[in-house]
């Protein structure tokens, strides 16, 4: 298999096009293309008036390595199959124990169960199925089941996140992780997306293929377990204390992979009673900003925007202050909603999701400032978490004590005073917002940082600032404020314990999340084969 890259292709090409485009990368006749299939796709709109894709392309040859020498073109190259084997295990131990049910978790207790291990998978949350109606309900009413709050990336549960899966890290491991999704369930456009993105209504079937397989393989899921307490011998886990709708138990473990999710405060402060070190982590708050889709559409791709080939448009932005502080957006959702994300009562935490066809009337990102360790007061290393939470609990009672969210115009927002009206852009977010003053929810140094960013974004952005643009608040859950320390073997300073994942501080999004899954599973059976 060849790997043919820079090919640019109109909006509308037809599959013959691509497979010309190919063959004259590679100068060759078209009959002597054998397959010819998407490898990667993106959208380049650097100039509006001649939007295209960019396309990489696999393609089969007869005697592909003459083909290769003779092409000369460095965008050209033997596309070598990524092969991720799991290790065999032979010897037997006690079942490991994998403890959430996030990216990290279910790839963790997949690899487990390919080993042969049969793990035991701790989900404190409802499955999936439960989950998108317990989440449907609070959307609707307002009404908190602190069941559905587990984690799935990007600080949502299963339900409340859109699976993105785009992602800077570069391992082979990545492609193992879309192959499994696509297995599972989740759409096969996944495969060849530069940004993949799986979409909250198709990652719930996803998230059960996977759950479903590792079953297959001889693993347990237990929803509704929580672990409460760790017990250890001679600085050595030795079992679990959990609680379930049954009562209380313990279970003999020496081995277990915590993929708690960034949200599982409890049990983070758990597991630091318990003596695992842990420090502080940089994070970042801030708000969701929502725009008209079809604004954000014609900003990107001018006269473009609305040709079906493409979708609905996203954008990353970021900028540096004079202070140095960086503010930037994040977790962008085209045509999206914005999200209720809360885990605890008494506070209102935000997100964004959008469903695989991204056609709802706005979009959304979450716009961020960044946050230091000395930002953060006191040494303990939960002072983010601490943070977090003064932030959920102001959002709270500004918007009216019954888990509505504060919402502001951007224009009110900039005069630095109270929105009382919403205009041509009408807020997304269920059970509903409240008009008010985000002042009184945010940390003056975020609120100035967004102040002096929102104009900057607007000149890379056209309309990004416009005045009507709605600020929900707060979005305090972009990543773990904590990390939870381990070492070269992947485990914490109490043996068999093995922090994992986003909530342990070792990924930033669902498919690294899902890569450090894996990884901790490979430490783990290695230090038993």
């Amino acid at each position: 298999m060849i790997r043919v890259g820079g090919i640019r292709l109109p909006l509308s090409y037809t599959e013959q096009q691509l497979r010309q485009a190919a063959a004259d990368k590679l100068h060759i006749a078209l009959s002597r293309i054998q397959t010819c299939t998407l490898y990667k796709r993106s959208v380049d709109a650097r100039h509006k008036d001649r939007i295209c894709f960019q396309v990489t392309a696999a393609v089969e040859v007869e005697n592909e390595p003459a083909v290769l020498s003779a092409c000369g073109d460095s965008s050209v190259s033997l596309l070598a199959p990524t092969v991720w084997t799991v290790p065999k295990v032979t010897k037997s131990i006690s079942r490991p124990v994998v403890v959430g049910s996030g990216p990290a978790g279910l790839f963790a207790a997949l690899t487990l169960a390919q080993a042969g291990l049969k793990p035991l998978l701790l989900e404190r949350g409802q499955a999936v199925e439960q989950r998108r109606e317990a989440v449907a309900h609070f959307r609707r009413t307002g009404v908190l089941d602190t069941r559905s709050n587990v984690q799935f990336g990007e600080g949502g549960a299963g339900t409340f996140s859109d699976g993105k899966l785009n992602t800077g890290i570069k391992d082979p491991r990545c492609r193992y992780v879309l192959e499994e999704l696509v297995a599972a369930g989740a759409p096969r456009e996944i495969l060849w997306q530069a940004k993949p993105h799986v979409g909250t209504d198709r990652l719930c079937d996803a998230v059960k293929g996977l759950r479903d397989k590792i079953i297959a393989l001889g693993g347990e899921v237990c929803f509704e377990n929580q672990v409460t307490a760790i017990a250890t011998h001679g600085g050595m886990l030795s079992g679990l204390i959990i609680e379930s709708p049954q009562g209380t138990r313990e279970i003999a473990c020496s081995h277990a992979i915590f993929a708690i999710g960034h949200s599982a405060r409890d049990t983070m402060q758990m597991l630091y009673e318990a003596g695992l070190p842990m420090e502080k982590k940089p994070f970042a708050v801030g708000v969701r900003i929502e725009h008209p889709r079809d604004m954000i559409d014609r900003s990107q791709y001018g006269a473009a925007a609305g040709h079906p080939a493409l979708g609905a448009a996203d954008y990353k932005l970021a900028c540096h202050l004079k202070d140095g502080r960086g503010v930037y957006t994040f977790c962008m959702c085209p045509g999206g909603v914005v999200i209720a994300a809360a885990s605890e009562e008494g506070g209102v935490a935000v997100n964004g999701m959008s469903e695989f066809a991204r056609d709802a009337v706005n979009s959304n990102s979450a716009l961020l400032v960044g946050i230091s360790p000395e930002d953060m007061v006191g040494e303990s290393p939960l002072a983010g978490i601490a943070l977090q939470r003064r932030m959920e609990q102001a959002a709270y009672v500004l918007g009216g004590g019954d888990y509505r969210a504060p919402a502001q115009l951007v224009g009110d927002f900039l005069q630095q005073r109270a929105t009382t009206a919403f205009g041509e852009v009408r807020p997304s977010y269920l059970p509903g917002v409240i008009p008010a003053d985000l002042r009184e929810c945010l940390p003056d140094f975020v609120e100035r940082s967004l102040r002096e960013a929102l104009p900057l974004f607007g000149r890379q952005l056209a309309g990004f600032d416009r005045y009507d643009a709605v600020l929900t608040g707060v979005e305090s859950r972009s990543s773990s404020p904590v990390r939870i320390l381990r070492d070269n073997s992947g485990q914490s300073a109490v043996r068999g314990v093995y922090p994992c994942g986003e909530g342990a501080g070792y990924a930033g999004g669902i498919t690294s999340a899902a890569v450090d899954g894996i990884r901790c599973a490979t430490l783990l059976i290695e230090s038993i084969v």
